[in-house]
This record gives structure tokens, sequence and C-alpha cells, in this order.
């Protein structure tokens, strides 16, 4: 008689650990969501529209979007390059820059923000200069935007590296040995199996600029309909004692969110579904 021998699992079975996520995810990211919808709820629809419909509301749901999307796009190029460099490459002091890269993510945001305000306002070590050919940096989008690029740009580089680190050279020098130029092995090699690392980056960095506030709060100038961001706005109505008002905003601003993050995860999805394919 054959005994079978019992698998033993590392981690519980999957009733309990199912159990275990659940009740985390409940606790950190489901309740405190639904309070947020039901604080929101308490207003009546009518109150709900108006204030969510402000002008200067709107200003601010404009000014978090666009420039969060463009720091995300600057990092997905920029942030490329450096996992590229990183991986592909050996040089002096390669290691100080790779730990220079979480600097971001060690750097409290408020430290942040009061250094990119110093280093870029009009009397500053930089700013000085893009003054003196008639850009101003500090208290204007532009600001805004180099605050998110640097926030964000770790997300991309620790996205794309492992990818380019795991990458079979064989492919490449398969491709070379029948005759494909640098260009089109990157392009037609390289860039297909790292694109959806890429988005990820896109997509993590994207996010974290939207709830940005510590490193923004300086360099914007918090300017009403010009430098002011939705988490500022919604700061302000929390000291107004107007929580509803809050929950409002930051309600049409989750739901902004979701859906953004909804769309790139779901072309993630197909790209690398592509790829696979291939």
């Amino acid at each position: 008689m054959i005994k079978m021998k019992k698998h033993h699992r590392v981690l519980p079975g999957f009733g309990l650990s199912m159990g275990y996520t659940v009740i985390y995810l409940s606790l950190i990211v489901f309740i405190p969501i639904a309070a947020l919808f039901l604080k929101a709820s308490t207003i009546s629809l009518a109150e709900f529209w108006e204030t969510v419909t402000d002008e200067r509301v709107v200003a601010s749901y404009k000014l978090t979007l666009y420039t969060s999307f463009i720091a995300a796009f600057v990092n997905s190029i920029f942030g490329t390059l450096i996992a590229w460099v990183l991986v592909r490459y050996d040089f002096f002091g390669k290691k100080i820059v790779d730990a220079l890269v979480d600097l971001p993510f060690a750097l409290p945001t408020a430290v942040a923000g009061i250094a990119l305000t110093t280093i870029y306002a009009p009397n500053g070590w930089i700013g000085q200069y893009f003054e003196a050919i008639g850009i101003k940096v500090a208290f204007t989008p532009l600001g805004i935007m180099i605050a998110l690029t640097f926030i964000g740009l770790p997300f991309v580089v620790r996205s794309v590296q492992p990818i380019l680190q795991d990458l079979d050279h064989q492919f490449e020098e398969a491709a070379s040995t029948l005759g494909a130029t640098s260009t089109q092995i990157f392009f037609k090699i390289i860039l297909p199996a790292i694109f959806p690392a890429i988005l990820t980056g896109f997509a993590l960095a994207f996010a974290r600029a939207l709830g940005e506030y510590g490193s923004v709060v300086f360099i914007s100038g918090n300017m009403p309909m010009k430098t002011e961001i939705v988490p500022l706005l919604i700061i302000t109505k929390l000291e107004q004692f107007n929580y509803a008002g809050a929950a409002a905003i930051a309600t049409v601003m989750l739901v902004f969110s979701f859906i953004l993050l909804f769309l790139i995860n779901f072309w993630q999805w197909k790209t690398a579904k592509k790829h696979q394919a291939t």
C-alpha cells in the first residue's frame, strides 16, 4: 500500500489566508473609502454638485490632473533611461547613483518642497538663471511639475530595472547577427518586453502625484485658480470644518483616479498579453 506524502504549505490554506487578506484590505482600504463616500452623501445632491463644480474646484482638478500626467510621462522616459544605464553599464559611483534614486522615498515631502522652492525661486541657485531668460519656475505650474517629477521618479526606475536585468541578451545577439540595427533591436525586442513595466511605473507615479501635498504646497504658491492643487483645497475645507465638502471633492478626485488607473492597467494587461502571444 502506497502512503501518500502530505504536502506541507509554508503559509496557511486558502481559506485562512484569504480571510486575513480580506480583513486587512477592509481595515486599510475598503472601510476608509466607504467612510469617505458616506461622508460625502450627508449633503444633498444639489449641494454636492455645487461644491464639486465650483469654478475654483474645477480649476484645481484640471491643474492636478494635467501636472500629474505630464510629470508621470516625463518620468516614464527618463526613469527608463536611468534604469537602462544602471543595468547595462558599469561605472564609478554606480552604487551611489542607484541609492540616490530612492532618495525621494526617504526624504520627507515637506523637506523636498522647501529644498525645491529654495533652488527654483527667482533668486535661487537654478531659478535665477531661468528668471534671467524670462522663465519663472517657482510658484507656477512648471514648479509643480518639477516637484511631482521628483517624487515620482523612483516608481518608474524600480519598475523597469528588474525587467531589464532579467531580459535575455541572446535575443538581441541573434537579431544583431541577422543584421538588425541598434534602433530595430530596441524598438522590436527590448521595448515590447519592458513596456508593461513602464506602464506600471507610469501608473504608480501618476497615482502618487495625484495625492501629493507636502512637496507641492511650498513651490506652488497656492494661488487660487492658478496654482492651487486638489489636496490643498481639501485641507482648506477641513480647516473650515467643512468635512462634507472636503469629502465631496475627494470623492470626485477618487473616481477620476480609479477611472484613469483602470484604463492604464487595462492597457498594460492588453500589452502584456499581446507580448506573451508573440
